[in-house]
């Protein structure tokens, strides 16, 4: 890498922060042998609050001149009104298309289910059921009371989950296995099962294993994975399959989450790596938190800034 490396750092809230500061740890200089820029943004809830969100767009503009992101968990508060999830406003303002969950094994730790060989989840970034518009009609609290949602997703979010997945299949040497509930929607689920038979034929060589959204949790607990597999899977669907998939491996902090942006040709524009766990308030200034998740989240960066340079 010829320039300095520049690597948009997100700070967050509780244990989450604490995690990012040892992990960053391992990008100094002497420790990695490269010169890294970091440009660093406070996300925790004070600073979103205090700015209604004006520092998650300033660390996502960040990010689209960087390409690379480093994110602490961080504090989602529930009540209505206030700031949300900063994930979804940094998803829609890089333009993420899909989210990577990774489940390996880990030197040392026995693995349930007698799962060995890699498994990716392949998600819809944005879309779907988040930020689905919502409703309630009728009387609260009555039996007849109706709740309402409009999901949407689009064909280039399918399309990119496919070629994604496809793709990471062939640098795996894996299986493409599983898919939504597309006899049940064939029209909105179906969306993505058709982007999927249409990567298939592009990638031939591939493997592919087209399974409904319910055999697939099934599958991976039963022994699918006597391969490496990749499982391609709408927002939703995508978000519960990693949390099965990476405590197969052991723990949900044994593994990164990359959110990842395209351009027209399905090259990375912007890889934000994080850990996909929470701030774990009950462990915060003790000192004994996992910090495995941010560690491999900090070599992830890395990863698609060399992937960059070829």
């Amino acid at each position: 890498m010829a320039n300095r490396l520049k690597i948009t750092v997100l700070e967050g809230d509780q244990t989450g922060q604490e995690l990012l500061e040892q992990a960053l740890r391992v990008l100094e200089p002497d420790v990695i042998g490269l010169e890294i820029s970091l440009e660093r943004f406070d996300l925790s809830l004070e600073r979103r609050r205090a700015s209604d969100n004006e520092v998650v767009r300033a660390a996502a503009a960040s990010m689209r001149r960087t390409g690379l992101g480093v994110k602490a968990a961080t504090i989602t508060p529930e009540e209505a009104g206030d700031v949300g999830s900063p994930n979804r406003i940094l998803r829609e303002e890089v333009g993420g298309s899909v989210i990577v969950r990774t489940g390996r094994r880990i030197p040392g730790v026995t693995p349930v289910a007698g799962v060995h060989h890699p498994i990716a989840v392949v998600r819809m970034a944005v879309g779907d059921a988040y930020g689905a518009r919502e409703d309630r009609e009728g009387s609260e609290g009555a039996p007849d009371e109706v709740a309402l949602r409009t999901e949407r997703i689009t064909r280039g979010s399918c399309r990119a989950v496919a070629e994604y997945a496809f793709r990471t299949a062939v640098r795996m040497h894996g299986r493409v296995y599983g898919g939504p509930k597309w006899t049940v929607s064939p029209v909105y689920e179906g969306m993505l099962k058709e982007e999927l038979d249409a990567a298939a034929e592009r990638f031939d060589e591939v493997p592919y294993q087209p399974v409904l959204i319910d055999a697939t949790y099934a599958g991976l607990v039963t022994g699918a994975g006597d391969a490496p597999l990749v499982v391609p899977a709408l927002n939703r669907d995508g978000d519960c399959l990693s949390d099965l998939v990476l405590p197969l491996f052991g723990s949900i902090a044994g593994a990164e989450s990359v959110l990842l942006a395209f351009d027209d040709e399905y090259r990375t524009r912007v890889a934000m790596a994080e850990a996909p766990h929470g701030t774990a308030p009950a462990l915060e200034g003790k000192d004994v938190a996992n910090p495995m998740a941010m560690l491999l989240a900090c070599g992830a960066v890395v990863h698609h800034a060399a992937e960059r340079e070829r």
